[in-house]
């Protein structure tokens, strides 16, 4: 299925104006969801009752108000709180150029994908080459479902990114943590970048890893349209806890092991028949590497429509 775009933009490039179209970078429709049932299996609705006198409020009847003291609010209509949003704008306003490696990660919230509008070819592909030329991204206001809001456009290899970044006040600081620095010795150093290097990759590979969990939780629901019982196998028993007593071992130990490179535990999956029992494990692990293509469809989930909303 083609993409399909959500807004016509303008991006603001100094004195040249490049026609855009925005679509959405993610997808959360593989989330698998659940319903919540009655006991007797249908739906049930949400209702919104009053603390004070317990009835039902109808969503027609609600009013939007701002705690400003305990038990003490201020109340805007609807005509009220239109006029404090920002007016919605198809143009982009770049402000300014920065190095792309100087925006942190953790400012980054969703991310959309720009492509050129009609006519907007060339003057996309030159920011794009600029951009990419020089190592730096964009920064530009959007104005966009009441708020204005901060963007990064950053070159990619097929294109440009259009990330919507957060705010400073939106963003935690690591030194509310008071964590505690302690000196390491070189020799742990040096152990450590081995190990580093041991399991060193040249880039992130995206397809290189799946979601383990889904694929679990999507084998039980198969399990379960087929009316078999699942059994939740025990947790493998963790690692002892604690504080390292020989720091310098375990680093050896790793090293001798593979470091990073070592292969993830096999998962047991049993997809197993009517009078049979499928164990699924309770403990949740990390995303693991995907499987090289096989012809062993056993781990497979059975081939069922499966109802996902």
């Amino acid at each position: 299925m083609p993409a399909r775009s959500i807004a016509s933009l303008s991006l603001s490039f100094g004195l040249v104006s490049i026609p855009v179209k925005l679509y959405s970078a993610t997808e959360s429709a593989s989330e698998i969801r659940f319903n919540l049932l009655a006991p007797d299996g249908s739906r049930v609705k949400q209702q919104y009752i009053s603390e004070v006198t317990g009835n039902v409020v109808e969503r027609s009847a609600m009013q939007k108000g701002y705690q400003f003291e305990k038990d003490k609010y201020v109340i805007f209509t609807g005509d009220e709180l239109k006029a404090l949003e920002e007016s919605a704008s198809h143009v982009v306003e770049i402000v300014s150029f920065v190095p792309e490696k100087s925006v942190d990660p953790v400012f980054y919230d969703k991310a959309y994908f720009i492509a050129p509008d009609k006519r907007g070819a060339k003057p996309y592909s030159l920011l794009h080459d600029a951009l990419a030329k020089t190592g730096r991204c964009a920064l530009a206001k959007w104005s966009y479902k009441g708020r204005t809001r901060i963007v990064q456009i950053r070159p990619a290899e097929d294109g440009m990114v259009f990330q919507q970044l957060l705010f400073a006040d939106e963003v935690r600081s690591l030194k509310e943590l008071n964590i505690e620095h302690v000196s390491v010795s070189d020799s742990e150093l040096k152990l450590a970048i081995q190990i580093i290097e041991q399991g060193a990759e040249d880039a992130y590979d995206a397809s290189a890893y799946e979601d383990e969990e889904k694929k679990r939780i999507l084998a039980a629901i198969d399990t379960k349209i087929e009316g078999k019982q699942i059994v939740m196998a025990q947790a493998d028993e963790a690692a002892p806890g604690g504080e390292v007593i020989d720091l310098m071992e375990a680093l050896r130990a790793s090293l001798a092991k593979g470091g990073a490179k070592a292969k993830p535990a096999t998962r047991r999956k049993t997809i197993a028949k009517a009078s049979e029992e499928v164990e699924v494990p309770k403990a949740r692990k990390p995303a693991a590497r995907a499987p090289k293509a096989s012809a062993d469809v056993s781990t497979e989930a059975p081939a069922k429509v499966r109802a996902r909303k």
